[in-house]
């Protein structure tokens, strides 16, 4: 029984090693954080909405100040207005932010596009349970740039590995709905799920 979860937990990790999520660079209990309390720092706020409806999402500043700072700095700027969430699995995380999925005819490079500048890993305490925002990457940790995902079902196996910094707190109905929608072999839903986030301060 216990070869079979692990082989499952393999078969997920090795699932998703395909784009910017989860880069399979060895996941150690050693080096994750404690689980910690969540505590959403007050201030500035975005609305991600999507043809589902919205999502409310609040930042924690406090402990990924520079995930923070380049998320609403791009949010500001319009660079996710258009793009699409362009990979969903149930029972997991719904991921977006890539700027190539505004260009429907090019597929082929969803998952792989972002801004020129990347951002060091700001792992912290905040464990990774259903509705946490994180940041994308590849197996390098050093390499996170404008894709997000939004956690669906608690995956404490990231924690000290990506970095959170946000939380949804209003609308996770929507992040269920996109989650269980249609989609083909490489998990981008079968029609376009597109994001507009507007800053709230």
């Amino acid at each position: 029984m216990r070869q079979r979860i692990m082989v499952a937990g393999v078969a997920m990790l090795l699932a998703l090693s395909g784009g910017l999520l989860l880069g399979v660079g060895g996941i150690d209990a050693a080096d994750k954080a404690p689980a910690g309390k969540v505590e959403a720092a007050k201030g500035s706020r975005a609305i991600l909405k999507t043809k589902f409806g919205d999502m409310e999402v609040v930042f924690f500043p406090d402990k990924a100040p520079k995930h923070v700072e380049n998320f609403m700095a791009l949010a500001k700027s319009g660079f996710y207005n258009g793009t699409i969430f362009h990979r969903v699995i149930p029972g997991f995380m719904i991921q977006g932010g890539d700027p190539n999925t505004k260009d429907p005819n090019k597929q082929e490079t969803y998952g792989q596009g972002g801004p020129s500048q990347r951002l060091k890993a700001e792992f912290n305490d905040i464990s990774h349970k259903r509705g946490i925002l994180s940041m994308a990457r590849t197996s390098d940790p050093n390499s996170a740039g404008s894709q997000f995902f939004i956690v669906v079902k608690d995956s404490n196996f990231l924690d000290g590995q990506y970095t959170a910094f946000g939380e949804v707190v209003k609308g996770m109905d929507v992040a269920d709905k996109i989650v269980s929608a249609p989609r083909n072999n490489r998990d981008l839903p079968a029609e376009r799920i597109e994001l507009t986030i507007l800053v709230v301060e």
